[in-house]
């Protein structure tokens, strides 16, 4: 996309509030996860709707004062304190979703920019960030292709839609 077909977009510490549509796979070892996701993000409630790739609700995953939970298509609910938590008892390895919403916009001390001043690669609480590419050219672009890496775990998001709020 064109850097000026997009809207301005704010400094990416200044991002508080978001809505993502996207791709993930998450992997650990020979353990591998994928699906469609839509990320509903604000400081105190984050939503995030599964979905195979034909678009079929696979579970909801919520976070709010109560802690964090998943819902499954059946209506099966596991709970924990935290996304961390909750995701090593869904996945069996703890992903770091407490850090995504500032991490996935690119608000991280970057250890390397590329040529645009944007982060190329950062650490963040032992994972390694890699920003492998932006919706566009443009500085303020923001991110739709990241991979977080830590020990033999993997997570790889490809947002498709940026929406800020």
């Amino acid at each position: 996309m064109r850097p000026e077909d997009l809207p301005v977009r704010p400094a990416r510490v200044q991002v508080a509030a978001f809505a993502v549509d996207g791709r993930f796979s998450a992997r650990q070892g020979e353990t591998r996860h994928h699906a469609n996701f839509s990320w509903h993000h604000a400081a105190d409630r984050d939503e995030i709707l599964i979905t195979t790739p034909l678009g079929q609700g696979v579970a909801e995953l919520v976070r709010d004062a109560r802690g964090a939970r998943l819902v499954t298509a059946d209506r099966q609910t596991v709970e924990a304190e935290d996304w961390e938590s909750l995701s090593a008892r869904i996945f069996g390895f703890p992903l770091p979703l407490s850090g995504l919403p500032r991490w996935l916009p690119g608000d991280v001390p970057a250890r390397s920019l590329d040529d645009r001043g944007r982060p190329e690669t950062a650490l963040a609480e032992g994972w390694t960030i890699r920003y492998l590419d932006y919706e566009s050219d443009a500085p303020d672009a923001l991110p739709v292709l990241v991979e977080f890496q830590r020990e033999d775990m993997e997570l790889r998001l490809k947002v498709d839609a940026w929406q800020l709020d």
